[in-house]
């Protein structure tokens, strides 16, 4: 059984401020569906504008925060999962953290007196969604929080790390000083792409964190978008997935594997040069809500089992699981009690 503590998230916490928009509305804004960007000034009317629509969603979010809630939720253990990362001193931020102590989550979030809680735009077209992330006191975590022993002591419980590659923009010191503890204790630890802007403009601080990554995860685009910046002259997923897990390790603990999702195409899964494909729950189209939060609900599941010791088919089961249920609602939420057998 997973124990107290037994895995930690570390990211960027965003309320999801979600409502259905149209094609102009994307054209308007020039943003494009299944993509996660930063907001540019350009888009900074775009909040308010969501937040007018009759139909908005207010929505305790941020990738990693997501995947912990749903870890958390798949596992029902209270306090089996933790979270770091910064909001602001306000309703939101307060609204995040009664959200996700809701959840089951232990919340260690560093409050930033300067910025008000990041959000995050979630225009839905078609049960596709675009991000645009406002990330405000998001971007003001600093390893002085982390250093401080009540919060390294979630880092000392934990077996597990999981860190979404969005942190990349915000604390690389932060993911350097628990990636280094993870393999010295021979911890897993694991990463996510997360999204084509990152393997396109942080490409260093997320080479040297790869270093320590056993499991990668991440979606066909954000894999072909890797491989394009490395020059790897292929577009097939399962071959730059085993290339990823090819890349230079620091720690030898651990071999590392590589898990690539394809929306409603097969999963590729690639470890020790071998790769395996594994087929996704089907869902008829008119039972789609919406896409946000299923990379991050994937991940969840696929850790829930993990933390328990579970082989790679059932960390991939779970994974299929938990995305089918949260792309059967709006946002990143989930029924009271999940059914995974």
């Amino acid at each position: 059984m997973a124990c107290e503590g037994v895995l930690l998230g570390m990211g960027n916490p965003l309320l999801d401020i979600s409502a259905v928009v149209d094609q102009e509305f994307l054209n308007r804004y020039d943003i494009k569906l299944n993509d996660a960007i930063l907001a540019e000034e350009k888009h900074l009317p775009m909040y308010d504008e969501l937040a007018a629509k009759h139909n908005v969603e207010y929505i305790a979010g941020g990738a990693t925060q997501n995947t912990i809630r749903v870890a958390q939720w798949m596992l029902q253990i209270p306090g089996a999962t933790s979270y770091m990362g910064c909001i602001g001193k306000d309703k939101f931020g307060e609204e995040m953290k009664k959200n996700s102590t809701a959840a089951g989550v232990n919340v260690h979030y560093y409050e930033d007196t300067t910025a008000p809680t990041g959000t995050c735009a979630v225009c839905v077209v078609g049960g596709e969604r675009s991000l645009v992330a406002k990330m405000s006191a998001a971007n003001c975590y600093k390893s002085e929080h982390l250093k401080r022993s009540e919060n390294w002591a979630l880092v000392e419980k934990a077996k597990y790390i999981y860190i979404a590659g969005f942190f990349l923009t915000v604390s690389p010191d932060s993911i350097e000083l628990v990636a280094e503890h993870a393999a010295a204790k021979n911890k897993v630890f694991s990463m996510n792409l997360s999204a084509p802007f990152i393997c396109e403009f942080f490409r260093d601080v997320q080479e040297k964190a790869l270093l320590y990554v056993d499991y990668v995860f991440g979606n066909e685009t954000e894999a072909r978008t890797f491989a394009k910046v490395r020059s790897w002259k292929t577009a097939n997923v399962e071959e730059i997935a085993l290339k990823i897990s090819a890349l230079p390790k620091t720690s030898g603990t651990h071999k590392r594997t590589t898990v690539i999702t394809q929306g409603s195409d097969p999963v590729v899964v690639a470890e020790d040069g071998k790769v395996r494909l594994f087929p996704v729950i089907p869902l008829p189209k008119e039972k789609l809500v919406d896409t946000n939060g299923a990379g991050d609900a994937f991940v969840g599941g696929f850790l829930s089992q993990l933390v328990q010791e579970k082989g790679i088919d059932d960390c991939v089961r779970a994974g299929c699981y938990a995305a089918n249920a949260i792309i059967q609602r709006s946002g990143c939420t989930y029924p009271e009690k999940p059914d995974f057998q």
